[in-house]
């Protein structure tokens, strides 16, 4: 993490209430001025999240999100706008649009579900990884550049594998500088990371860039952990998948997917 003390150990500060800057350390993994998408992820999800809050009606809770990337994210400021697209008491369906130098970035979907007692019939999730404590520190550096992969606590399950690896996550930074954001949130920023942990082929050689992140969760994470179960798929044709169960420490939370584009690079 960059030792200046005059950069904020936060991903964005707020500059109005729908415009963000980001800091360093919300720096892409494959260029130096590009903005990694788990923290602009993140900071989406808080957006629509404060958008579907409603103090005078029933709570519901995120069951769905999707992430489109619609090209080069620039490490620039990001302005964010939200509608409604389905209302309703019970079933929501939200959209957010983020703008980079007045292109449109990211366009995100959530599905937002009220809350039943369904206790008595719940299974079938994936049961707890071991504590984060008993994991090795790994560091994804190695790897990877960039202020966000930096910036993240990482600590192996077990030793990651070409297209395969158990690990945990956390992070000393802020979301928004001094802003107060949703544990559903807080953990969702750090899902993107999921694509950089079980690389099949090192990224000097070979790209594999995600164009897309869905998460599917059947329950609400908690902690400041987040547990990725990953692995890696490429196809013969350029096309690619990172598939992920996610956990919190209590054990599964749900899955995430993201497609990738795989391509060779110029030597």
């Amino acid at each position: 993490m960059n030792a200046d003390t005059t950069i904020p150990a936060a991903y964005f500060v707020q500059r109005s209430e729908n415009v963000f800057t980001p800091t360093p350390h919300a720096g892409g993994a494959w260029a130096d001025d590009e903005m990694h998408f788990s923290p602009l992820g993140g900071l989406i999800t808080h957006a629509i999240l404060r958008h579907a809050a409603n103090p005078d009606g029933p709570a519901l809770q995120l069951s769905r999100i999707s992430f489109d990337i619609l090209g080069f994210l620039a490490l620039d400021e990001v302005e964010l706008s939200v509608e409604t697209i389905r209302p309703g008491r019970t079933i929501e369906l939200v959209e957010a649009t983020a703008v980079i130098h007045g292109r449109t970035a990211v366009k995100a979907r959530a599905w937002l579900l009220s809350a039943f007692d369904s206790a008595e019939v719940a299974g079938g999730a994936a049961g707890p990884l071991p504590a984060p404590e008993t994991a090795t520190p790994w560091s994804m550096m190695e790897a990877w550049q960039g202020g966000y992969v930096a910036s993240l606590d990482t600590r192996a399950v077990h030793p990651p594998e070409a297209g395969r690896a158990t690990v945990w996550l956390s992070t000393g930074c802020e979301l928004i500088q001094g802003v107060a954001v949703d544990p559903v949130t807080a953990w969702i920023t750090l899902v993107d990371t999921a694509n950089g942990v079980a690389v099949r082929e090192h990224p000097t050689r070979w790209m594999f860039p995600n164009v897309d992140l869905t998460l599917h969760l059947h329950r609400a994470p908690s902690g400041d952990w987040l547990g990725l179960d990953t692995e890696v798929v490429f196809g013969s044709t350029g096309l690619g998948i990172t598939r992920s169960v996610l956990h919190d420490r209590d054990g599964a939370v749900g899955f995430a997917e993201q497609a990738l584009t795989v391509r060779r690079l110029t030597e």
